[in-house]
C-alpha cells in the first residue's frame, strides 16, 4: 500500500532529496503517519534513518538552510525546524533495558527494529521517503486495522513493553483519552500488573501525561481508566481517596470522585484552560478529612473549600506542576467556589457581593465557570433552578460593580499616605489603617473615593497614635 499524498510539500521533497544525496534509508514514522491516517492536523514529522540520524539532520539543515537546530550527540537525535514544521530524526535502533531503569542500552538496528520497539502499533507505521519505494507503507503490526477499529494495543508483548518502560502506561491512557480508543484486552490487564512500576518514573514526565489526558475533551475517561488500573494510586492519593460512598441511618452522600470527574468534563465544554480545569479537579479534593455526619443535618464538608487551598500548593509541588501565579490562581479558585451561590438569598448584604468581586477580582468569570459547572445533578428542575440562581448572582455582581467599580480595585489610601500623613515610618500601625479603610469600604461605611477615605485614615491614625502614647505612660 502506498501512501504519497501523505508526502506532498517542500519539507518531503528535502528529506527525500537528503535520503538519497547521504544514501541512507529514511522513513517517516509515528505521530505523523497515525495522523494522516486519522485526518487530524500534525506538524511534527519524526524521521527514522538507517544510519546516523545525525547525518542526516546536518545534511536536512544545509539543504533547507535553516539555522534552527538542535543536536543531541549523547541519544543520537537531532531537531530541526523548516517554517511551521519541526523534524525531529533519529538512528533506527533496538532496544534493552535493566529492571531498575527507563532508560535503554541502545544498538543500531534496522527499520524493523525500530518499528518492534515502538510504544502502539498505531505508531509504529512508517512510510518510505526512498526513491525505490516511495511513500510505502510498513505496518508489521497491523496498526492500519488498530487506526479502524480505534485499538491501543503494544506491538510486541504489552508486559514487557510496559516493565520495560512505565511510562507508555500512561501513554496508552492519553492516547485512549485523546483518540477516543479503547485498550486492547491484554494490554489493559498489563497496565494494571506493572502499575507499581510506574514509580520509577520521574513525576514530571508522567505529569506531562496526566495534563495532556486533563486537557482532553474528555478527560474523565482517562481519569477512569487512571483509577481502574490504580495508575492514579501511584501519585495522587488526595484524588484516589474522593471515592466511594458512606451510608448512615439510610442517608448516603454523592460519590465525590465521579462527582469532580463530571464537574472536570462539564468545565471542559466552555474551556482550554488548564488551570481552570485543574481547578475543576481541586475543587473538592478535601472533602474526605472534612466529612461529619450530624443526625439533623446529614452529611456535611465544612471548610473543605479553605482546606482544599491549603492543600494545592503542597499538591503541585509533589506533583511538579508550577509554583507560580498559575497555582495562586487554582488556590484562589479552590478557596472561593462555594462564595457565588451564597450570594443567592436576597437577604445577602451589597458588602457580601464587593467582597466576592474584591477577592475574585480579574477571576470572576473563571469562578463563575467553575461554579456553574459544579451543577452535576441529573434532575432538569434542580439544574434549572441552579442555572437560575447564578444568573441571580451574576446579575447582583453586575449591579454592584457597575456602581462601585471593586474588580481590581486598589484602595485610594496607599502606605506611602499615610506615613507622610502621620510623619512615620514603615509599621504595623500603616498596615491597620490600610486594612481598616479597605474593610470600610467594602462594607459599604464610606464611599469608595480617594477623600472619603484619607479621612477615615486620619480619623484611625490619630486614634492608633493616641492609644499609643496612653499605653506608654
Amino acid at each position: 500500500m502506498k501512501a504519497i499524498n501523505a508526502l506532498e510539500g517542500k519539507v518531503f521533497d528535502a528529506l527525500a532529496a537528503c535520503s538519497e544525496q547521504l544514501g541512507m534509508r529514511a522513513y517517516v514514522i509515528g505521530g505523523y503517519v497515525r495522523d494522516h491516517f486519522l485526518n487530524r492536523p500534525c506538524k511534527d514529522i519524526d524521521v527514522v534513518v538507517e544510519g546516523k540520524g545525525i547525518e542526516m539532520a546536518q545534511a536536512f539543515a544545509e539543504y533547507i538552510k535553516s539555522s534552527r537546530t538542535a543536536f543531541y550527540e549523547k541519544y543520537g537525535t537531532a531537531m530541526v525546524t523548516y517554517g511551521e514544521w519541526e523534524v525531529e530524526f533519529v538512528g533506527a535502533r533496538k532496544e534493552s533495558y535493566r529492571r531498575d531503569s527507563r532508560k535503554p542500552i541502545v544498538e543500531e538496528g534496522s527499520l524493523q527494529d525500530d518499528q518492534a520497539r515502538r510504544d502502539f502499533t498505531i505508531n509504529a507505521l512508517s512510510i518510505s521517503l526512498n526513491r525505490d519505494d516511495y511513500g510505502e507503507v510498513y505496518d508489521p503490526f497491523n496498526g492500519l486495522a488498530d487506526l479502524k477499529g480505534g485499538i491501543i494495543k503494544t506491538p510486541t508483548d504489552p508486559s514487557i513493553t510496559f516493565s520495560d518502560d512505565p511510562l507508555r502506561m500512561m501513554r496508552a491512557i492519553r492516547f485512549s483519552t485523546q483518540l477516543d480508543f479503547f485498550i486492547e484486552e491484554n494490554t489493559y490487564k498489563a497496565i494494571y500488573a506493572n502499575r507499581e512500576r510506574l514509580k520509577i518514573v520521574s513525576q514530571e514526565r508522567v505529569t506531562e501525561e496526566l495534563n495532556k489526558i486533563v486537557l482532553a475533551s474528555r478527560p474523565s475517561v482517562g481519569f477512569k481508566l487512571l483509577f481502574n488500573t490504580e495508575l492514579l494510586h501511584q501519585f495522587f492519593h488526595e484524588m484516589v481517596a474522593l471515592q466511594g460512598v458512606d451510608v448512615v441511618d439510610g442517608r448516603g452522600h454523592k460519590d465525590n470522585f465521579y462527582h469532580t470527574l463530571q464537574v472536570l468534563d462539564n468545565i471542559s465544554t466552555v474551556t482550554e484552560d488548564l488551570w481552570l480545569r485543574w481547578s475543576a479537579i481541586l475543587h473538592d479534593i478535601a472533602k474526605p478529612p472534612t466529612k461529619r455526619y450530624y443526625p439533623k443535618q446529614g452529611w456535611t464538608f465544612h471548610g473543605h473549600e479553605d482546606l482544599g487551598a491549603r492543600w494545592v500548593p503542597r499538591i503541585f509541588k509533589r506533583l511538579r506542576l508550577p509554583l507560580d501565579q498559575k497555582m495562586k490562581f487554582v488556590q484562589k479558585m479552590v478557596r472561593l467556589h462555594l462564595r457565588p451561590i451564597a450570594l443567592v438569598d436576597s437577604q445577602v448584604t451589597e458588602s457580601a457581593v464587593r467582597r466576592l468581586i474584591f477577592d475574585a477580582g480579574q477571576d470572576l468569570e473563571s469562578l463563575m465557570k467553575l461554579c456553574r459547572s459544579d451543577i452535576t445533578t441529573r434532575n432538569p428542575k434542580k439544574v434549572d433552578r441552579y442555572l437560575e440562581n447564578y444568573n441571580l448572582v451574576e446579575r447582583k455582581i453586575l449591579e454592584v460593580e457597575e456602581r462601585d467599580q471593586i474588580r481590581n480595585w486598589q484602595p485610594p489610601v496607599t502606605g506611602e499616605m499615610i506615613m507622610k500623613m502621620f510623619n512615620i515610618p514603615p509599621s504595623k500601625m500603616v498596615g491597620e489603617i490600610k486594612t481598616a479603610v479597605r474593610e470600610a469600604i467594602l462594607e459599604g461605611e464610606i464611599a469608595n473615593d480617594k477623600e472619603a477615605a484619607l479621612e477615615l485614615a486620619r480619623k484611625i491614625g490619630k486614634k492608633l497614635l493616641k492609644d499609643s502614647e496612653l499605653n506608654q505612660k
